[in-house]
């Protein structure tokens, strides 16, 4: 088979999956709104080393093998078929500007389909990015459903898509997250808790792995760096994580 037909393969196999998909909408967004009362508070919340739930461990633990370990509503989660060995091109439309981002398929299979496919439904559009962090890592954290108005400041958002999977996948050897990654954020202290909360390395962070073996990284930021520098220097309101100026996701497009 050649090149062009294997892209048209692709292409005609991933329309045909997308309208699947679609029918799944309305049900989707009912089970996130649900979700979005009982999932656990994110990992990522007040304190810097409390929120990351890191050990004293200097080594960080090994990253398990890439493929899915569904832990809930198994049918929901996107095939990693999907986004295998491909990598994807998009924009993150926020209202402080666009961000530019390119997925890497082939390092992250698992969450590149989770994103793609999220993203093809909505399901990022007007959500709000609740939580900054500036202390120890350097982050911009999104991806909450219930995220639409003031967040709580001491809990943060704690909404997700109604599943989580895992394992980890890609997590850097060294603990250290360039800024410009894009990388799962997790809701407990394991590996297969992560859902679809992520969040925008702004400035390069050092995450020692926890016992779930880190964050899976799934791509980086292309484009916009300056964008989301900018929603950092703005701050938080105070004695919070919450950003000054709401920062709202107006819509996510992939290719």
């Amino acid at each position: 088979m050649s090149t062009k037909s294997e892209r048209e393969y692709e292409r005609r196999r991933y329309e045909k999956w997308q309208e699947r998909q679609t029918k799944a909408r309305a049900r989707r967004h009912r089970q996130r709104v649900i979700a979005g009362s009982i999932v656990a508070a994110l990992v990522l919340t007040t304190g810097v080393v409390a929120a990351l739930a890191l050990t004293d461990d200097d080594e960080p633990a090994a990253t398990p093998t890439p493929s899915a370990t569904v832990q809930a509503n198994s049918a929901d989660v996107p095939d990693p078929a999907l986004a295998e060995n491909r990598t994807w091109t998009g924009q993150i439309a926020l209202t402080q500007g666009d961000l530019g981002i390119e997925l890497d398929g082939a390092a992250a299979p698992q969450a590149v389909a989770n994103f793609v496919t999220l993203a093809g439904e909505g399901y990022f559009d007007t959500t709000k990015c609740h939580r900054l962090t500036q202390e120890g890592i350097f982050v911009l954290q999104c991806g909450d459903p219930t995220a639409l108005g003031t967040v709580d400041p001491t809990t943060g958002g704690t909404g997700g898509p109604g599943y989580t999977w895992g394992p980890i996948e890609n997590a850097p050897a060294d603990g250290v997250y360039p800024a410009g990654t894009i990388a799962m954020a997790r809701t407990g202290n394991d590996g297969s808790s992560m859902g679809s909360q992520f969040f925008l390395v702004f400035q390069d962070s050092p995450i020692p792995a926890d016992t779930a073996g880190g964050y899976t990284v799934f791509g980086h930021i292309t484009s916009g760096m300056d964008v989301l520098q900018a929603i950092a220097d703005a701050g938080t309101i105070e004695g919070t994580q919450v950003p000054v100026s709401d920062v709202i996701i107006e819509g996510v497009n992939i290719q």
